[in-house]
């Protein structure tokens, strides 16, 4: 079972620092953190397993404002998400792009929490299943089934809405994924300690990418037990 902290633009070094000397985790969960480009080295000083929220797809070169594969792993940083919701919808990531970036930071060495979903237009249209196949089979051209690869499934709708699929429906999505691409996937649309449990017992769930639930320790925490004992 794999629970991802996404912490987006949230905390700094210092609160980094703060956050991970209270917190606890069980130890048969694999938990791993993604903080801001800026708290990636206090992260890493932690000890924990630390993430990228985004990854360019050049080693080098005249990209201001990006961050490469090589770079990551020189901070000892181990892995990356890509193609988050809001990647896509605030800063135009294609699922070219997607895909670009998945493959480069595979081959680089890094590990790839790559994220695929649905807005509520289009699910509430019928489309939910189309959208997911384009998502899914961009990534997989790309990559196909590495071993370091991770899917997580964002219904757009459900995040940071406090709105939640039902675990029946995310369960089907689950399914549905994992029949176009074998690989891991994770759940991820306002993850709480409340539901977490019920979301993460569903067979074809394994984990949780959480957002605002993982700011805070103890509520951190709390999904990370409820993904021990599912």
């Amino acid at each position: 079972m794999l629970i991802a902290g996404n912490w987006k633009m949230f905390k700094g070094p210092r609160e980094a620092h703060a956050f991970f000397d209270g917190f606890d985790a069980p130890a048969d969960v694999d938990v791993v953190f993604c903080p801001p480009f800026v708290s990636l080295a206090a992260a890493v000083e932690s000890g924990r397993t630390i993430y990228a929220q985004n990854v360019h797809w050049e080693p080098t070169g005249a990209y201001t404002g990006e961050v490469s594969p090589t770079m990551l792993l020189e901070l000892g940083v181990t892995g990356t998400l890509v193609g988050h919701s809001e990647r896509r919808q605030i800063f135009g990531d294609t699922d070219e792009m997607v895909a670009r970036r998945t493959r480069a930071a595979l081959e680089a060495g890094l590990a790839v929490i790559a994220c695929v979903g649905e807005t509520l237009e289009q699910r509430e249209s019928g489309d939910t299943e189309l959208v997911l196949t384009i998502q899914v089979e961009a990534i997989a051209f790309a990559a196909g089934e590495h071993e370091s690869l991770v899917i997580a499934y964002e219904p757009v709708w459900a995040i940071g809405t406090g709105k939640t699929t039902t675990p029946e429906l995310a369960e089907e999505a689950h399914g549905f994924i994992k029949g176009l691409l074998d690989r891991p996937v994770l759940y991820g649309g306002s993850v709480k300690p409340e539901n977490a449990a019920e979301l993460l017992s569903q067979p074809s769930i394994d984990g949780a990418l959480v957002g605002g639930a993982s700011l805070e320790p103890d509520s951190f925490a709390a999904i990370c037990r409820a993904a021990s004992t599912s």
